[in-house]
């Protein structure tokens, strides 16, 4: 009788479990409400993609797959439940849905810090955290592999739809994909940000986008992505809209997807004439260009240079004898980028010591007063190592620049006389390789 009573209340539990799994798992779906209106894309903002590569077309979001980039949500979410419908128009095609994302790119990718669910054509269902976003995973083939397995493989062949059911609560996530939850994720950071739809080189259409937002828990500050700031891109990814270059410079400066790539070989700058020159005059501004010296520089060759050594006042360091001071450095180049179009006011990028984000030309000027000469110094050498990615992130209001480099301030509130009020933003084509992504700009009134 005993084990018959324990037997009936096992049932009573069980039964109670599935009916409150069941009711969580059906919770609210009459409270969802669409993400995207099947009209147009408010509600949405494009990153970092060409205007063509996201658009609307009978209910579906269509997307090209080129550039590599992201459209994200105007809103940042925390607690949720998200459902959508997504179908590859290719074999092996490859997308992405990321939550808890920030507005903008990390350096040197076409992507955001978040967690991104996998949206691939014969592999779905993957959750793994990208570029410094961080979670705990389930399911690990093999482990300590930084990514969630699907516990089984459900995405339909291309051109056929999947359901995917993302389900977001308190620093957790499951993912359900065509009905059956697959993988799960624990402690993500961020856990509250953008939700966006990846672009990555093939052809994919979005529908029936809903959400359910669930209660907030109202999480740190250091838990929440990074808020949209006002920026938008200047490079496409696709080709050099928005962008003049001279004949000499045809064909050397190439869009390759998120990068914008100079390959070195055309004629060196006449009078600051031959350079890529931004369509749009800007005055007040924040610009953020991601860039990196792409030449390897190696020992004993013309690549190791002999050059001064810059003194924090700007000036050079002498000998006994009042001589310059020379140091061999491996030089892998330089470029720079040109302020309201003036080649003086020219935001370094070298391979000397001292670090790049100096201004050579007022540096340079004896006529220009001593102290404005040092504050154009760099405080700092910020660089990342040669072949690496470098964010420049400039402020230009009137006069005054403030330049930081790597999260690093190197030229504090420098005052450049002279400067146009008013002018284009130029690459510098200095003879040197040098690949430029994530170009970013907000104008201040």
């Amino acid at each position: 009788m005993k084990s018959l009573h324990t037997f009936f209340l096992m049932v009573l539990t069980v039964c109670v479990v599935f009916v409150s799994l069941s009711e969580v798992s059906q919770a609210g779906d009459d409270k969802f409400v669409p993400l995207f209106n099947g009209k147009n894309l408010d509600g949405w903002a494009n990153i970092n993609c060409a205007p063509e590569t996201w658009t609307v077309r009978d209910g579906m979001i269509i997307c090209t797959g080129f550039p590599t980039g992201l459209l994200r949500t105007d809103k940042q979410y925390e607690n949720y439940i998200l459902e959508l419908e997504f179908r590859h128009m290719k074999k092996k095609g490859n997308a992405g849905v990321f939550i808890h994302s920030d507005a903008m790119t990390a350096v040197g990718t076409p992507f955001t810090r978040a967690v991104e669910c996998q949206v691939m054509d014969g592999n779905g269902g993957d959750v793994f955290s990208i570029h410094g976003a961080t979670m705990a995973q389930d399911n690990q083939k093999p482990v300590g592999y930084p990514r969630s397995f699907p516990t089984e493989n459900r995405i339909k062949p291309a051109g056929q739809w999947n359901h995917y059911r993302i389900v977001c609560k308190d620093g957790t996530v499951t993912l359900a994909v065509n009905g059956k939850v697959v993988t799960r994720a624990f402690h993500l950071n961020p856990c509250k940000g953008y939700i966006c739809l990846e672009s990555e080189g093939s052809e994919v259409h979005f529908r029936n986008i809903r959400i359910h937002e669930l209660p907030c828990s109202n999480p740190p500050p250091e838990l929440v992505a990074e808020e949209y700031k006002g920026f938008r891109p200047l490079y496409n990814g696709v080709d050099l809209r928005g962008w003049k270059q001279t004949v000499a410079d045809k064909g050397h400066w190439i869009a390759k997807n998120y990068i914008l790539e100079y390959d070195g070989k055309s004629e060196k700058s006449e009078k600051y004439k031959n350079h890529l020159k931004s369509e749009e005059e800007f005055e007040n501004f924040v610009l953020i260009v991601d860039w990196r010296l792409t030449r390897k520089p190696k020992i004993n060759d013309p690549t190791m240079n002999d050059v001064k050594v810059v003194l924090p006042d700007g000036t050079y360091a002498k000998d006994d004898n009042g001589e310059d001071i020379r140091i061999r450095i491996f030089d892998a180049g330089d470029s720079g980028i040109f302020l309201r179009g003036s080649g003086k006011a020219q935001v370094n990028i070298w391979c000397w010591p001292v670090g790049s984000g100096e201004f050579w030309g007022y540096r340079n000027d004896k006529n220009t007063p001593a102290e404005i000469r040092k504050a154009v110094t760099p405080i700092l050498n910020a660089d990342s190592p040669l072949g690496k990615w470098n964010r420049f992130e400039i402020t230009v209001v009137d006069d005054w620049v403030t330049v930081v480099l790597n999260g690093k301030t190197v030229i504090r509130q420098a005052q450049l006389p002279g400067m146009p009020k008013r002018g284009p933003i130029l690459l510098q084509n200095h003879g040197d390789p040098i690949q430029f992504a994530n170009i970013f700009i907000k104008e201040l009134k």
